[in-house]
């Protein structure tokens, strides 16, 4: 049975009518499990948006430095810079070893075919997703990537809670959708 709300403290005061029972399959955010899991230590973060494959490679001789990497979908063009935007010293002419690094966790995260059919391309056998790529090196504004980043983590130093978090507000809070 569908109800239907006809208060209009729940409609903004114009009396429409809501199918509640659709407004609450509609509200919920799909969340897609990851196709393996993966550790973070590397590759902390990773995600599909902007057009584009990015997110933050852990340095591996330097503690205090991060990789701001991305591939955009369809030209497929990368890019490479340190957290205090600085090119990437590997970065000549071929993806360097940061850019792999994030498509493999990226594999690991979403699935190749998920990856390869964001970044708009076709990959061999092999499964091997960056010599699939025919990109060039590209400037990119990495201090986008890098706020999504810190942003990411801090929401880590927040307490538990089953309150809605005001930057969260779309993700329902335990127990509110049933």
């Amino acid at each position: 049975m569908i109800e239907v709300v006809r208060d209009r403290s729940v409609t903004g005061g114009m009396g429409l009518d809501v199918d509640e029972a659709g407004w609450e399959r509609r509200s919920a955010v799909r969340i897609v499990p990851p196709a393996r899991p993966r550790k973070l230590a590397k590759v902390p973060f990773v995600e599909l948006a902007d057009g584009r494959l990015q997110g933050v490679v852990s340095s591996g001789s330097d503690i205090s430095r991060v990789y701001v990497s991305s591939i955009s979908a369809g030209s497929h063009a990368y890019n490479c810079r340190t957290n205090n935007n600085r090119p990437c010293g590997g970065l000549r002419g071929l993806p360097c070893k940061h850019l792999r690094a994030l498509a493999d966790e990226a594999v690991l995260q979403y699935g190749l075919e998920r990856v390869a059919r964001y970044l708009k391309v076709d990959v061999d056998e092999s499964g091997d997703l960056v010599s699939a790529l025919g990109g060039s090196p590209e400037p990119s504004d990495a201090a986008v990537v890098f706020s999504r980043f810190l942003r990411h983590l801090s929401y880590l130093e927040l307490p538990g809670t089953t309150v809605p978090v005001p930057e969260l507000h779309w993700f329902p809070a335990a127990g509110a959708v049933r």
